[in-house]
């Protein structure tokens, strides 16, 4: 309900400490819609990571399909995040996989730092 609440970006707030919990139900609320619009890059590709770490499905991230086509910086933290679980002997999630197709999917747009295109 939060993006029909609060239309612009005040509520991040409250999004970012969600995302800093490990509370799972939490971590998939935060990552809807709101999330999808508002959050920049840096954050969204950190709370990607974070729900693979923690076992939240992807399919629970809203937007997840435009957000990382293209994102040559979320495709070398899924890579690096697999290269260290498969070091540790530790088993790869098949989101990342699934994520990971995703970042290739189309050549990168202008402005992929900011969740609407723009440059920051």
């Amino acid at each position: 309900a939060l993006p029909h609440l609060v239309p612009g970006p005040e509520a991040l707030p409250l999004v970012e400490d969600a995302l800093r919990t490990n509370d799972t139900r939490l971590l998939a609320a935060a990552l809807g819609p709101y999330a999808a619009r508002h959050l920049d890059a840096h954050a969204w590709r950190h709370a990607v990571l974070k729900c693979l770490f923690t076992g939240v499905g992807l399919d629970r991230v809203a937007d997840l399909a435009r957000r990382a086509r293209g994102d040559g910086e979320l495709a070398r933290m899924l890579t690096d995040y697999a290269a260290e679980r498969t070091a540790a002997g530790r088993p790869v999630p098949e989101d990342l996989h699934r994520v990971l197709a995703l970042t290739e999917s189309a050549t990168p747009t202008h402005g992929t730092d900011h969740p609407h295109g723009k440059e920051s």
